[in-house]
Formats: structure tokens, sequence, C-alpha cells
């Protein structure tokens, strides 16, 4: 952003600054709430249900909200209308980011604790970076691979800690958050025209519909669908909990914080996601915190830092993914 000239209206720069503060409050909101996500799912698990059960019943009750944002959305002013091309493309990515990556999110969660979980994600720019340079052919600076290579090197620290303090299930788990990481990346390496075309929101949206609809299916092939209504009632107060704070409200809250301070600087504040849950994680969840682990969240979230500063990346892919609604998987 440019500097405020001496002479500028004083009454300008308070208010700009009052804007600055208000987007800082809505990025570490939503970066807060998006990781929040796994701490309620880890009290759900503790009623007996599993993973599918905890995105279905986020995917169903978040759904009224996200159909009213895209009919909102779809109805603004001087929107280019959809092409064929677009809705084909809504699929895969409805699919990819929303329920493939949600869907091992929360299996992952079954058997990693919520602070690695987290971190695995964060890792989202790396894999970004990553598809431009073996799917795009783009060039990486020197000092991205320098940032990757910290950042892997943190989460390989906290993964072997983790693995040490909680025994091989850690393996499996953190296979699984991987997947969702790298499913979430490809969402958003292929969403950046389209979010240029027809809007973050509006492509949030239409990617969530799809995402449930793939849900419900998957539900249906495995599950009678009677299952939903007999789950102990915590578990629909948690899900409810889950679709309107950590899922649709996040979503949101980021869009706003990027309107306010550009999509660099509200990438750099979702570090206050992996740090949150390492401390809510011990204080809800009664799981450990050792000095290694502390060290392996600073050391990964550094490298992503360096990733994320504005003008660091490279990549123009990558700039697309500080853009996107949310820099960690929904």
């Amino acid at each position: 952003m440019a500097a405020i000239a001496p002479h500028a209206d004083p009454v300008t720069h308070h208010h700009e600054a009052a804007r600055r503060r208000f987007g800082f409050a809505l990025a570490a909101t939503g970066a807060v709430l998006f990781s929040a996500k796994a701490i309620l799912a880890k009290f759900q698990y503790r009623h007996g249900i599993d993973a599918l059960d905890v995105l279905a019943l986020r995917m169903l009750l978040s759904l009224p909200l996200f159909v009213a944002l895209g009919i909102h959305e779809s109805r603004r002013p001087a929107r280019e209308p959809m092409t064929r091309r677009d809705f084909g493309l809504i699929l895969i990515l409805g699919v990819l980011g929303y329920y493939l990556s949600s869907l091992f999110d929360f299996w992952g969660l079954e058997y990693v604790p919520v602070s690695l979980e987290r971190l695995i994600l964060f890792l989202n720019p790396t894999f970004v970076l990553l598809i431009g340079v073996f799917a795009f052919g783009r060039k990486v600076a020197r000092r991205e691979w320098t940032a990757m290579a910290v950042s892997y090197a943190g989460v390989a620290l906290v993964f072997v800690e983790n693995l040490r303090v909680q025994g091989e299930h850690v393996l499996l788990g953190s296979g699984l958050v991987l997947l969702a990481a790298l499913s979430y990346a490809l969402y958003l390496a292929m969403s950046g025209q389209l979010i240029q075309r027809i809007g973050s929101l509006r492509l949030v949206a239409y990617a969530m519909c799809v995402s449930t609809a793939a849900t419900v299916i998957h539900y249906l092939l495995l599950r009678d669908p009677m299952h939903l209504l007999q789950l102990p009632a915590p578990v629909y107060g948690l899900a409810l909990i889950n679709a309107i704070f950590c899922t649709f409200l996040p979503v949101t809250f980021t869009m706003g914080a990027v309107a306010r301070l550009g999509a660099g600087t509200a990438a750099q504040m979702s570090v206050i996601g992996p740090v949150s849950l390492v401390f809510l994680g011990a204080w809800l969840l009664g799981e450990p915190i050792t000095l290694v682990q502390l060290a392996g969240t600073a050391v990964v979230l550094g490298g992503v830092l360096l990733l994320t500063r504005p003008g660091a990346n490279s990549v123009p892919v990558a700039a697309t993914a500080q853009a996107a609604p949310g820099s960690a998987t929904g």
C-alpha cells in the first residue's frame, strides 16, 4: 500500500488506519475459526461417529448459507455470465477443494492431534508452488526452494516427535492429512482464472454446493441416511457450530480481510491458526505440548511466511493461492 503523504487529510488517514485494523481483526478471527473445526471434530468423535458423519453434517448444515451467498453474488451488477466450461470446472473444483480435501482431513483427524493436522495443511503454499513447477513449468527462485525446505524440515520435526509421543497411528493420519493438503492445493492451482472471472465468493459458494452433493452421494452409497437423524444430541450442536463458525464465517471474514489488507498480508495472518491450535489442543483436548513440537511449529511458520510475504513468490499460481478464500483447507 502506498504511504500516506505528509499533508494528506488526517480524516482519510484515520479512516484508512481503522480499515486496516478491522482487516487484521477479520484475518485473525478467520484463521482461528478455520483451525477450530479440528477441535470440534475431535469432540464429535467422542460420541462414536466418524469422518463421513462429521463431513455430511457440516456440509448439509452450511449448505443454505452458501446457497444464499451464491444467489447474492450472482445478482451483483456487471457479473459475467458463466459458460459451460465454467460450470464443468466448478464441478471439478468442488470435488477437489471441499469434498476430497475435507474428507481426507476429517479422516486424518481420527489419528493425529489437531496441532499436527493444521501444521501439515499449512504446507498448502509449498504444494501450489510445486504444482506450478511440475504442471506448468514455472520458475522458482532459490529463496522459495529454501523456504520450502525449511517448512518441510519443521513438519518432519513435529511429525517425528508426535510419532514418539503418540505411536504409529500418527503415520496413517499424517498421510491422510497430506492428501487433504494436496487436494486443496490442486483446487487453488486450478481456480485462479475462474476467481478473476466470477469472483472468489461466488466460486466458493458454487463449489460448496457441488461438494455437498458429492458428500451426499458418498453417504447414500455407504449408509442409511436415517443414521444421520439418530446421532447423539451434542453431535448436532457441534455440527451447527462447525457449519456456521468454522465454515461459512471464516470464508467471509478472510475475503473481507483480503479486500482491506491485500492478499499477501491476509495470507500472513493465517499463521495464527496453527499456533492457536497448539494451545487450544492442549487446553481443550489434553494433547501434549513438547519443546520439540513448539520448535518445529516455529520453523514451519517461518518458512511459510517467507513464501507468503508480498512479492516473494516467483510463480504466479502461488499468488493465486494467497488470494483464494482461506489459505488452508476448509
